[in-house]
């Protein structure tokens, strides 16, 4: 790669609970060298003209690498969107909640990358209950079971593998994962069994909520039927955010907290005693 800065381009269609802070994971302190990014977005609208203007606009900013984060990746506008990256040369990894076994095996031969969330569940988006603020709160209930279960660090690890690969020179391998709760739980680092378990829980009943929402919003036609099951699916969510901060919480207690926190050139540190500093990993 030149000498010029790694430019990350995020094209965000529509949005799933991991989209607001993505491209925040790979440099929390604003002050990673040589690594920018460009953000160009088609806020709730994932249609395939969104996509393509979207795409474009991206594509003339030359990034190193493009993420996608959208929910169903296998939907036209995703794949209008893909396509036309790749069209341009620039490799590209699909984030999503949702993308059927068939597609991922034709996507991996043709060359993309993907990070599947099940737990970044479907909204209950049925106008008599989601208003405005039931949207923020779901998706910051969202970005908590993600966050501390340690789904988000297993998308950034991944993802800081390619930017190093790209960095260097080389051709990188995209990933294709999809994170259940074992991965999840895995990256989060968890010493105390019982936080362990209740971060598995939060993740299993995140993924839980999106086939409810699906019924909610897709099948059910009675007003009656479908109000509750879409404001069950959001209490759902709350409760395992609440679960999933209880798991971080055991671990603070015991101060074995787990952070991996960028340097200035890119490399992770890692460190879990609160009063220490964190070593480089790699």
């Amino acid at each position: 790669m030149s000498s010029s800065p790694f430019l990350l381009g995020v094209l965000k269609l529509g949005n799933i609970g991991a989209s607001p802070l993505l491209e925040l994971l790979f440099d929390e302190r604003a002050e990673r060298e040589n690594f920018d990014v460009v953000l160009i977005g088609s806020g709730a609208k994932m249609d395939e003209a969104a996509a393509e203007r979207s795409a474009k606009l991206l594509i003339e900013q030359k990034p190193h690498l493009v993420l996608i984060p959208s929910p169903n990746a296998a939907l036209k506008g995703p794949a209008k969107a893909r396509d036309l990256v790749k069209e341009a040369g620039i490799p590209v990894i699909l984030l999503s909640d949702l993308l059927p076994k068939d597609q991922r095996e034709s996507l991996a031969e043709a060359g993309f990358g993907y990070i599947l969330l099940p737990a970044d569940s479907m909204i209950g988006a049925r106008r008599e209950f989601l208003d405005p603020t039931e949207m923020a709160l779901f998706n910051a209930d969202v970005i908590r079971v993600l966050a501390a279960t340690g789904a988000l660090r297993r998308v950034q690890l991944a993802l800081d593998e390619v930017i190093a690969t790209i960095t260097a020179g080389k051709v990188p391998k995209l990933p294709t994962l999809v994170v259940n709760a074992a991965s999840a739980v895995n990256a989060g680092n968890f010493t105390n069994p019982y936080a362990k378990a209740k971060a598995m829980a939060a993740y299993e009943m995140a993924v839980a909520v999106a086939p409810i929402n699906v019924k909610g919003c897709f099948k059910e036609k009675d007003h009656a039927n479908y109000i509750p099951l879409v404001a069950s699916a959001h209490e759902m969510m709350r409760s395992a955010a609440f679960l999933a901060d209880e798991a971080r919480e055991i671990e603070k207690y015991g101060d074995n907290l787990h952070r991996s926190p960028h340097f200035n050139n890119g490399t992770v540190g890692t460190h879990t005693k609160l009063g220490t500093k964190p070593e480089k990993t790699k």
